[in-house]
């Protein structure tokens, strides 16, 4: 997700009071997707999470920021098609398609096809790095995975990446002038969207008018009745701030020719609790926004510039998670960590379970937080394998016994870096005493209560 200095802010404050409600029955359902984020301490396991979104939800597909196995093994045989995540630390390697055959078959193969994966998601926000040797690879590795796709006869996974809004000129006003940064449209977004096209994967933007609302245009931004913004150049008028910014992006994408590309909204969502600087932030505006989102994307009814679309939605995000740097950040979910929800959009399968969530699942029970004081060390969920890799060889050089997850040890299985790195991550952090400092790991360590055979690593 973008922070909240996103660059695409400052093109998005000029856009007025407006909007629509769409009225649909409360016993609607409708097809939506979540962002399934684990930066907590407190959430239930895969295995919990995947049964209750099958049994008490509506919601069909799910994107994570790895490819966690315990995941992926947890919603086999759901049904649920789950969008997988490629680290921006991870991706150059995969440039060579030798490399990327052998991440398909550790990450991918051993899940398909009884997990139904829907896309690799190269990166996340690539753009919003700087990296301009990581924005460079980012089309060869897109082509490398979909070729170790095809060789490994898998025709059914998509290869994408999600791109925030700070991708369009800070002049693309009206949506109909929208158009890409300039230096990044022709040399970067030509060649992702020509992929797609060719490829029949679609373009993944993240539009956040949380991120880009103004005092005067907070109406506008949460489907709230207001005036409508007027788009000279076509005569449309717009009523809410998320068919301006998917508009924007229609208009850039066309300008360079690639107006059939199918775009999927990767994230899009509105926290209910924010800092007390932060009046806007609120559970009544977080119900407006992505309730009324929910029932605006599947209705068909598109937007201007594209009617009669049904966008590819994941809101953002399926869980308050704890270890979020900022309030707004940890208050972002539908859910609460105990299954509970914080507001329901229309995506909970019963009146029943609204109301009484836990007492309607009782097959799941939730793992309480333990309180008995002790602690762990784990990597955080959002660092890639290669950044582990490296903290993982640099505490087994320091002299921690690192044979229990070598072959043949009793804790190499399962065999993956992230498991590896979490048991040496913590055997460091104990055996130096337990303080702060020794979990820190440049950033990709993080202290929790929750024993890590808990945790979904």
């Amino acid at each position: 997700m973008a922070t909240l200095s996103s660059l695409f802010t400052l093109f998005l404050l000029f856009f007025l009071v407006s909007s629509t409600l769409f009225f649909i029955p409360s016993n609607a359902s409708y097809s939506i997707g979540v962002n399934y984020g684990t930066v907590g301490d407190n959430l239930p396991t895969p295995a919990q999470v995947a049964q209750f979104i099958k049994t008490q939800t509506t919601i069909d597909k799910v994107k994570i920021f790895d490819c966690n196995p315990y995941i992926l093994q947890a919603f086999a045989g759901t049904g649920i098609a789950v969008t997988i995540t490629v680290p921006n630390s991870d991706i150059i390697p995969l440039s060579k398609l030798p490399a990327a055959q052998t991440w398909l078959a550790n990450n991918i193969l051993p899940h398909h096809p009884q997990t139904v994966i829907r896309y690799i998601a190269v990166g996340n926000e690539v753009h919003n790095t700087g990296d301009k040797v990581l924005m460079a690879n980012l089309v060869r590795v897109m082509k490398s995975l979909y070729k170790a796709l095809l060789r490994a006869n898998v025709t059914t996974v998509k290869v994408t990446t999600p791109h925030s809004l700070g991708i369009l000129s800070p002049y693309s006003r009206p949506p109909s002038s929208g158009r890409f940064r300039r230096g990044y449209d022709r040399v970067l977004f030509a060649p992702i969207l020509e992929f797609h096209r060719q490829t029949g994967s679609p373009f993944m933007v993240n539009p956040y008018p949380y991120l880009g609302f103004s005092e005067k245009s907070l109406n506008y931004a949460i489907f709230m009745p207001n005036g409508g913004v007027l788009d000279r150049n076509t005569g449309f008028k717009y009523t809410n701030m998320f068919d301006a910014q998917m508009d924007t992006v229609f208009s850039a994408m066309k300008r360079l020719g690639y107006e059939d590309v199918e775009i999927v909204v990767g994230e899009t969502g509105w926290p209910s609790v924010g800092d007390p600087t932060q009046p806007a932030v609120n559970r009544e505006n977080a119900i407006s926004y992505n309730g009324n989102l929910v029932r605006h994307v599947n209705s068909g009814r598109g937007t201007p510039l594209m009617p009669n679309r049904t966008f590819e939605t994941y809101i953002f995000s399926l869980f308050n998670e704890n270890l979020k740097p900022s309030t707004a950040e940890r208050n972002f979910g539908l859910l609460k960590p105990d299954l509970s929800p914080v507001y329901d959009v229309g995506v909970l399968r019963s009146a029943q379970a609204q109301a009484h969530p836990r007492a309607s699942t009782p097959s799941i029970p939730v793992v309480p937080a333990p309180d008995s004081g002790k602690t762990w060390c784990v990597p955080r969920s959002d660092v890639g394998d290669a950044t582990l890799q490296a903290k993982l060889d640099y505490v087994c050089s320091t002299g921690v016994d690192c044979k229990p997850i070598q072959d043949g040890g009793s804790c190499f299985l399962p065999n993956t870096v992230r498991s590896h790195a979490s048991f040496a991550m913590n055997a460091y952090y104990q055996i130096n005493g337990g303080h702060d400092s020794d979990c820190d790991f440049a950033g990709a360590g993080v202290i929790t209560s929750t024993d890590p055979s808990m945790l979904p690593f």
